[in-house]
């Protein structure tokens, strides 16, 4: 059912969940860590500007991404908060991030066209393992699954 509306410029809690779809737990989380904002009534009842669902609509993309939400908020905290960002605001916000999504990117098609070599097991001492051991680094340190044995402790008896 929905929500009764309050002023033009301002929505609940329950408004908010309601339009951008994420529950009202996570908008109280989202706030709790800085990345979006309220205003109190006299009631003590939180209240949003519009722009509200636009800030939670990027910060949900930014997490489908993979975007952390320290960087999210540092992307927020560089929006205008006296006005509703502009599509060009936005723009500038995420093109700072082109350079790390690009490289995320390119390991995933590295992930994706490598895989088919690793056997799957852990075992990480393939001499021809593109992921974790590119080149044969490991096999230098000597035989055997160099990360999965914990170093063997020189003794002191011999």
């Amino acid at each position: 059912m929905p929500r009764p509306r309050t002023t033009f410029h301002e929505l609940t809690v329950g408004q908010v969940a309601d339009r951008s779809g994420v529950a009202i737990s996570a908008l109280h989380f989202y706030e709790r860590h800085g990345l979006i904002r309220s205003t109190r009534t006299p009631s003590n009842q939180r209240r949003y500007s519009r722009d509200t669902l636009r800030r939670v609509a990027f910060i949900r993309a930014s997490q489908h991404v993979g975007i952390s939400l320290a960087v999210i908020r540092d992307a927020l905290d560089r929006l205008p908060s006296e006005r509703t960002p502009t599509r060009e605001d936005w723009a500038l916000l995420s093109m700072g991030w082109r350079a790390e999504l690009d490289a995320r990117i390119a390991q995933l098609q590295a992930l994706r066209d490598d895989l088919t070599e690793c056997i799957g097991c852990g075992c990480l001492s393939l001499r021809v393992c593109h992921l974790t051991n590119p080149r044969d680094m490991l096999g230098r340190e000597g035989p055997g699954a160099r990360r999965l044995q914990p170093p063997v402790a020189p003794s002191g008896d011999a």
